[in-house]
């Protein structure tokens, strides 16, 4: 078994202030059998409009810095494709370890308008860049909204086309832990196999009104403990090769 793609030391040298992110990820990652592991790791955020608040304390940000955090165990190029939306996609970024100290929130102060919350366009911004990536590699998407989508139909479209493809949604819900908007993702979660998805290719978690309070390593247990079962899935269905 190999180690983690980025060494703690380069963490140390690169981007310090994650180096506890980083020993908890990889706790994490042994703890479900991913020690050693390769995937690329996509980062999608929700910029609607009632996200503003979330944005403006640093809890995007906070959360970001987690991602990359786990990131640095399993992809080695050090940095995150990461998705902005709200109607349509905002913008795709990169989030390198060297220099993320803000970057997400910078990012997002610049785009402008919030505005609703399409799934759809952001899952085919996630597809489009990993085609054109060229990699052969599975992917952990993970999936950061406080809502539901504007269309359920083409967020189930989307979450159905991208099945066949080595991909893996990680939604994670901010906000009201009852709120009926995420019914669709609970929903979402528990979709039958097959509905249209040679595998079940998506997972869901709430990660609460305050979500950086939630403990780093039960943030990335939960971030991590469906896609081991979607990586034997998806080996027996032949969508992974590697």
């Amino acid at each position: 078994m190999t180690g983690s793609a980025i060494s703690l030391r380069k963490v140390e040298e690169t981007a310090p202030a994650l180096v506890s992110l980083y020993k908890s990820a990889g706790a994490s990652l042994r703890r479900h059998g991913l020690e050693g592991g390769r995937a690329a790791v996509y980062l999608v955020l929700d910029r609607s409009g009632s996200m503003r608040p979330y944005y403006a304390d640093g809890t995007v940000q906070d959360f970001a810095d987690r991602v990359l955090g786990l990131s640095a165990h399993l992809d080695d190029d050090g940095r995150v494709p990461a998705v902005f939306f709200s109607t349509d996609v905002d913008a795709v970024e990169e989030i390198p370890l060297h220099g993320h100290e803000g970057r997400v929130t910078a990012i997002s102060s610049r785009l402008g308008h919030m505005g609703k919350t399409a799934y759809h366009a952001a899952m085919d911004a996630v597809i489009d860049h990993y085609l054109d990536s060229a990699s052969a590699a599975p992917a952990l998407v993970v999936f950061q909204t406080d809502g539901g989508p504007v269309s359920r139909l083409a967020a189930e479209k989307y979450l159905c086309k991208a099945a066949r493809l080595p991909l893996f949604w990680q939604f994670v819900g901010f906000g009201d832990t009852h709120s009926t908007q995420f019914d669709f993702l609970r929903r979402l979660d528990e979709l039958p196999v097959p509905a249209g998805r040679p595998v079940d290719n998506a997972g869901y978690f709430h990660a609460g009104p305050d979500p950086r309070a939630l403990p780093d390593g039960e943030l990335y247990d939960r971030l991590v403990a469906e896609f081991p079962l979607w990586l034997a899935a998806a080996r027996r269905a032949g969508i992974v090769r590697v």
